[in-house]
């Protein structure tokens, strides 16, 4: 009776009974070192006449090579930037700082007015999703408003050096500012 496993001997490989080495070192993992004569060889072989679909092959990759590349060249392009228009207020040469500055808190009072609406749509989605925001609102409240009061505190200051700086200014004649009583030079 034969034994169900045989030892093997260190030089046996236990895929086959043949020695190891007739079949392991034919095969490598990578290829020796192409040389650049076994190329051009190659190249030749691959051109030669007796190959019909060598043009073939050659225009294929070509075009398959060409086809990739201008895929990837509309994909990068991004969509055409929009114009950016910027609307700029005119005002007139007569204008008082006293005005720009009121123009200032009417301008603070809509900003308020804007943010307190976003907070609004703000706290209904977080409502929706579950999230706790009324600790931390009360908490910012409470610094917007001290901030908001200092803000319009200072420009009320400076509005009210203002009008006492223009109050002893003399009157300018808005003609001379639009030009028609200023000399000419020649």
């Amino acid at each position: 009776m034969a034994p169900t496993h045989a030892v093997l001997a260190p030089w046996r490989s236990p895929l086959c009974n043949a020695p190891a080495d007739a079949y392991v070192v034919g095969m490598s993992i990578l290829p020796r070192p192409v040389s650049p004569k076994s190329a051009i060889a190659d190249l030749r072989d691959m051109f030669s006449p007796d190959r019909p679909h060598r043009w073939t092959v050659l225009a294929l990759a070509i075009t398959v090579t060409g086809f990739i590349l201008w895929g990837f060249a509309i994909d990068s392009r991004g969509p055409p930037k929009e114009r950016e228009i910027f609307y700029v207020e005119s005002w007139t040469a007569n204008r008082k700082d006293s005005d720009i500055i009121r123009r200032q808190l009417d301008d603070l009072a809509k900003y308020e007015v804007a943010l307190e609406k976003k907070q609004k749509e703000f706290q209904t989605l977080a409502d929706s999703v579950g999230i706790e925001w009324r600790k931390d609102e009360v908490r910012n409240r409470a610094k917007r408003k001290e901030t908001m009061t200092q803000v319009r505190a200072a420009l009320n200051k400076k509005l009210a050096a203002t009008l006492e700086r223009e109050a002893r200014m003399p009157a300018i004649d808005p003609a001379f500012l639009a030009g028609a009583s200023a000399p000419s030079a020649r």
